[in-house]
This record gives structure tokens, C-alpha cells and sequence, in this order.
């Protein structure tokens, strides 16, 4: 089931928070409950995917995205996703997230997110999102306009265009 009261309980401590500017860091902090492990005694990885919408919800609030989002009645929806795991979470253990966008190119955003345990990154990923209306994706042009910000886009560190270089020659539709 959807974690909406952990959800509920980040929007109300982050409503007031200071805000973010667009490229700023949200960092957050939960606990890998019994009902997030599988039968590995572990943060189950499709959890994983869960939780971390835990830290994007709150910095697209923090950073304006969600206000425009509602003014303009657009959508926002994941377009893809690369997750590294690299140290196990244990049950009842204590994350710090950390989620910021990283960039942008014409259609997608690139939001990077972290779960770390101590001072060890025990997971992260990078997702491609995309701002939807009524007629498809919205060019990431009209979005950053629309949040007010004007200057050049940040350029994109070398493993997330790598990430996108790789991805673009994947079949479409999969032969399987």
C-alpha cells in the first residue's frame, strides 16, 4: 500500500519550509518500517522506488513546482528511472534522502535522489520526468518559464547524458 500518511506527514512538515531555488537541495529524513522489507530482512527495491517519491513531493512543493503545476493544470509523470544499490536498508534503520534536480534538456527534467546511512550512500537514482497537459509533454522551455527562472540551464553532469545517451539506443517496443 502507498505510504500516505508518511506522505501527509512530509507535507505538513515541509508546508512552511524555507523554499528551494530550482537546482536546491531537499533533505529529508524517514525509517524503513517492517512492512517496507522483503524476505531478505531488506528495504525491498520496488519500496525503494516508494519512499523516494517521499523527498521529490516536498522539493517540488519547495522549489514552486507544484503551485505552477497547479496553475497551469498540468501533470508531471516519471518517464524513466536508473537505481544503483550499493548498501542494504535494514528495518528499523534511520535515511537521510536527498533529492534535487540536476537539470534539463527540451523535454525532460533530471531529478537526482539519494538515501544515505551515516555518511554512505546506500542508494540512488536518477529519474526523467516530464510536465504533461491535455496534449502530450510540455517543452521544459514553457516550465522553467513559467517557474520564473531565466537563466541558462545547469549542464547536465557527464553520467546523467551518458545515461541518457545509452537509454535513446534501447529498442522501442522491447523484443521480449
Amino acid at each position: 500500500m502507498y505510504p500516505f500518511i508518511r506522505m501527509f506527514k512530509e507535507l505538513i512538515i515541509n508546508a512552511r519550509a524555507k523554499p528551494l531555488p530550482i537546482t536546491g537541495t531537499h533533505i529529508s529524513h524517514h525509517m524503513c518500517w517492517p512492512w517496507d522489507i522483503d524476505l531478505w530482512r531488506e528495504l525491498n527495491n520496488g519500496r525503494t522506488l516508494t519512499l523516494y517519491d517521499l523527498g521529490r513531493i516536498p522539493l517540488a512543493g519547495r522549489t514552486g513546482l507544484s503551485r505552477m503545476l497547479i496553475k497551469n493544470r498540468w501533470g508531471l509523470t516519471m518517464a524513466g528511472a536508473s537505481v544503483r544499490y550499493r548498501k542494504r536498508v535494514r528495518t528499523f534503520v534511520r535515511i537521510e534522502m536527498r533529492s534535487r534536480l540536476v537539470g534539463w534538456d527540451d523535454r525532460f527534467i533530471y531529478v537526482e535522489q539519494g538515501m544515505w546511512l551515516g555518511g554512505e550512500c546506500a542508494n540512488q537514482i536518477v529519474y526523467r520526468s516530464a510536465v504533461t497537459d491535455r496534449n502530450g509533454i510540455v517543452p521544459t522551455a514553457r516550465v522553467v518559464e513559467a517557474l520564473g527562472y531565466d537563466d541558462p540551464p545547469p549542464v547536465l553532469p557527464q553520467w546523467v547524458q551518458a545515461w541518457i545517451d545509452a537509454d535513446a539506443q534501447r529498442p522501442w517496443p522491447p523484443e521480449a
